[in-house]
């Protein structure tokens, strides 16, 4: 009977062992822009490879297709790059609910001019990524992640940066999965 006793109090404690450390394990968090669909998809593909909530950042005033033209000097995007006191774009919301309760954060944006879209600088600002491990990840059908990752990094000021990825547009989820599970997180 003390026997049986024993194990059973020993099965009681390993299981609140394994509770305890599952309730005091971060969670993990997808916060992406997307401009015209290809960074959502692989947004998606990370939350369902990591079990991730998302986030996204959503302008007030929305990119319209004429918007993104970058071939238009008239363009929105145009504008804004020659004109960077006018890059401040407003969210519909910039901060997260129970931010605190996210240990790991991927954050996903479209190359504009070899940069991260300025879209995010305002999360970025807004934000403390204080305790956080960081990812960048980009899209873009030419160019590469280059230092956009590093001026994040940068902005925040806080927060465990890791080297980020570049998509093509047309990446399946398989290689982005693989991506995800070759970080070790």
């Amino acid at each position: 009977m003390k026997k049986a006793v024993s194990i059973l109090l020993v099965i009681i404690f390993a299981l609140s062992l394994v509770s305890a450390s599952a309730e005091g394990a971060g969670k993990t968090l997808v916060v992406y822009y997307s401009a015209t669909g290809n960074t959502e998809a692989v947004a998606g593909y990370i939350a369902a490879a990591t079990g991730a909530d998302t986030f996204v950042l959503e302008p007030v005033q929305p990119y319209t297709d004429e918007d993104l033209d970058w071939t238009n000097d008239n363009s929105r995007v145009c504008v804004e790059h020659e004109n960077p006191d006018q890059r401040a774009v407003e969210l519909v919301a910039s901060t997260v609910e129970n931010w605190a309760d996210y240990d790991t954060v991927f954050i996903g944006y479209p190359i504009w001019w070899g940069n991260a879209s300025w879209v995010l600088d305002g999360f970025i600002a807004t934000n403390d990524f204080t305790g956080k491990t960081v990812i960048p990840f980009c899209t873009s059908s030419s160019s590469g992640l280059g230092e956009s990752g590093k001026l994040l990094a940068e902005a925040a000021g806080t927060g465990e940066w890791l080297e980020g990825a570049r998509f093509q547009s047309s990446v399946d989820e398989a290689d982005v999965t693989a991506w995800v599970e070759g970080l070790g997180l």
